[in-house]
């Protein structure tokens, strides 16, 4: 069990988790092809998350020009993340971490809730950046800036 955030220019550990369809997402799926921005957060609908996940919503335009994949993870349900989904109208993927395995192997895994933690995963898989505090209204820009310096 990971207690320590992973550190930066190590390869991803590949998982394999639903997404809010019940549709399952593997890691490695993306590398060799676009870099993958993998935020953690503790909870859906909660004050911080909601920032947090609308400014990557909003985003979604700059995000997509710099062809990265935004992948929120939480300790939820797919069906609670099917209703954050859809009341925020949130356009990226929330993966269902529900058993904490990856966010143990992310060092991420607290209590009860996920640590709010942010890796930036390069083309090849490897952790190119990794945001240990995060705040919830800033970060979006934040790794935006983070992902030009990776072209």
């Amino acid at each position: 069990m990971a207690t320590q955030l992973l550190p930066e220019g190590t390869l991803a550990p590949d998982f394999e988790l639903p997404d809010q369809t019940g549709a399952s997402v593997k890691l490695s799926s993306f590398r060799g092809k676009r870099p993958v921005v993998l935020y953690f957060y503790p909870k859906d609908d909660t004050p911080g998350c909601t920032t947090e996940a609308c400014n990557f919503r909003d985003d979604r335009g700059a995000f997509e020009a710099l062809d990265a994949e935004v992948l929120g993870v939480s300790f939820d349900s797919v069906a609670s993340h099917q209703k954050f989904v859809r009341k925020y109208g949130l356009n990226f993927r929330l993966l269902a971490d529900e058993k904490k395995e990856v966010g143990r192997r992310y060092g991420v895994a607290g209590s009860f809730f996920a640590k709010r933690v942010t890796y930036l995963i390069d083309k090849e898989g490897r952790i190119a950046k990794v945001f240990p505090k995060v705040s919830p209204a800033k970060h979006s820009a934040e790794v935006q800036a983070a992902i030009k310096t990776l072209k």
